[in-house]
């Protein structure tokens, strides 16, 4: 996997943050941003996207995955998330992520400064992910 260049990152983070105020957050208020780097070097957003059936609710990152699949990404580098306070990704979408990027670093950004709080390698935070076939 190539390593995301300190350009790159910077431009992740600013996605993560700008994208947050597009979030459907009627009821929890909680806006979330997220921005995946792919191995091709694009980058694809997403942001959470609530539901009266609470269940239906999706989060950023998986929002985020969903565009860079179906754009035809193989691998992810690296992901930003954007929250108050820098919340790491629910385990749901740790498994997710997983799946095209069990070492991509993730970055988890203060939404009210924009600055990264945390950066760590995904399988760090889901140690020992699921994966078939890979």
């Amino acid at each position: 996997m190539a390593e995301p260049t300190p350009v790159q990152l910077d431009e992740l983070v600013k996605t993560a943050v700008a994208i947050r105020e597009r979030a459907y957050a009627p009821f929890s208020h909680f806006y979330v941003g997220a921005a995946i780097l792919d191995d091709q070097g694009r980058v694809f957003a997403g942001v959470n996207v609530e539901n009266s059936s609470y269940g239906l609710t999706i989060c950023a990152e998986r929002t985020a995955a969903g565009a860079a699949i179906t754009a035809g990404a193989k691998e992810f580098v690296a992901v930003a998330v954007a929250t108050p306070g820098a919340a790491a990704p629910c385990g749901a979408c740790r498994q997710f992520l997983y799946e095209l990027g069990p070492q991509c670093a993730v970055l988890l950004v203060d939404s009210d400064s924009g600055k990264v709080v945390r950066t760590a390698p995904l399988d760090e935070f889901l140690p020992n992910g699921f994966r078939l076939g890979r």
